[in-house]
């Protein structure tokens, strides 16, 4: 089987979600995130993109509803022993499928938590399960229920993102390798994904960034690959994974020479990234991560340049993207908090002078803290 961490971990998870559950006054929770299902079972799948539903309740049973493609997938990857089947067909409504399950379980006139904030519960979806339970039982959202007990990883989580760090680094050594004049970003992104599966890793939830010329400026990806010009620069963000747990890092590389626009903004960045690390300690709110970064880019005149925020939470995520929960923005009220994975990102992208430069990687909390897990040099490369 498939499962990355033992039962008793597990049952450890369960046990923790059923004590807030209680302190809510739930009687049980409808997961549609398919990353509370891998943190509570180990469930591996892409399923979530159709209706379906993880149920624990606080007597501890567990159920999972889903399609037939999935009931393999299930056993395989899985501690779940109660896994349900809807039916495909033209007037299929899985909601009340799944209040058949509900009412055998107990549930009617009880009170349900719901992740409505789910990829996997759709607008649609979402309105079916509201009109299917409204008269079965009360529900209340409960979207963040799980993601405050994922935020704290385990002695076994972090092995797993200690180890997505080295792939991490794999890919960045190979991205410095293919860098330069007329080298074809196909090419680089083909050997930076490579590094990560041939060391083991998986898929990340989200495509690597990269752009160059003017796409250096781009936070985000897009279709379309060209090769590198004799000046040039090029934005890189990616992540190692290892059973689904990230660490992502990102850079600028100036290609063929740094204009001087390029060294001034990699030095702020550098302070940027010196002040946010020394923010980031256990018991302190991650606002002040944010508001490190904004301090140290406006105070060097950068205010036009920089984001509203400079990074997240990692952990094991899934599709479309593998950012978690908490973020890095102002007045955030989220204590740090030993154990929890953040990516610190330093952007900086100059429009007028069409010039970006954006470095980051994930550090750890620790008791006193923080702590880098690349070990890679942050110093500005030009290839």
């Amino acid at each position: 089987m498939a499962i990355h961490f033992s039962r008793e971990e597990f049952q450890s998870r369960q046990n923790k979600t059923i004590e807030l559950l209680e302190n809510h006054h739930l009687d049980g929770l409808l997961m549609f995130r398919q990353e509370s299902m891998y943190y509570l079972t180990g469930y591996d799948s892409f399923g979530y993109v159709f209706f379906q539903c993880l149920y624990l309740g606080v007597d501890g049973r567990v159920m999972l509803l889903t399609r037939a493609p999935d009931l393999r997938q299930a056993r395989h990857t899985s501690i779940i022993e109660d896994i349900r089947i809807w039916e495909d067909r033209a007037d299929a409504n899985p909601a009340e499928q799944l209040k058949a399950v509900l009412a055998e379980l107990g549930c009617q006139g009880k009170r349900l938590g719901v992740e409505y904030e789910a990829y996997g519960l759709t607008a649609r979806n979402g309105k079916l399960l509201d009109s299917a339970l409204a008269d079965f039982c009360t529900l209340e959202d409960a979207s963040a229920l799980v993601s405050t007990l994922r935020v704290i990883k385990s002695p076994a989580e972090l092995a797993y993102v200690r180890k997505a760090a080295e792939l991490a680094d794999a890919a960045l050594d190979q991205a410095h390798d293919l860098a330069g004049p007329g080298a074809d970003e196909g090419d680089i992104l083909a050997a930076m994904q490579g590094a990560i599966f041939a060391g083991g890793g998986d898929y990340p939830g989200n495509e690597f960034i990269i752009g160059s010329g003017d796409d250096a400026l781009l936070c985000r990806y897009k279709a379309g690959r060209r090769k590198l010009d004799a000046e040039d620069q090029l934005t890189l963000e990616w992540a190692g994974v290892y059973r689904h747990y990230h660490a992502a890092m990102m850079r600028t590389i100036p290609i063929g020479r740094a204009a001087d626009r390029h060294r001034e903004m990699h030095a702020v960045t550098m302070d940027a990234m010196n002040a946010c690390t020394a923010a980031l300690k256990p018991g302190r709110p991650i606002g002040e991560v944010f508001d490190a970064y904004a301090r140290t880019c406006d105070a060097a005149g950068m205010k036009a340049h920089r984001l509203n925020a400079t990074g997240y939470s990692l952990g094991a995520t899934f599709a479309p993207n593998w950012m978690d929960w908490p973020m890095f923005y102002h007045g955030n009220p989220v204590m740090a908090k030993p154990n929890m994975v953040f990516f610190l990102h330093m952007i900086l992208m100059d429009s007028e002078a069409r010039q970006a430069m954006c470095f980051g990687h994930t550090v750890v909390v620790t008791e006193k803290g923080c702590e880098p897990l690349s070990e890679r040099s942050l110093d500005l490369v030009v290839k």
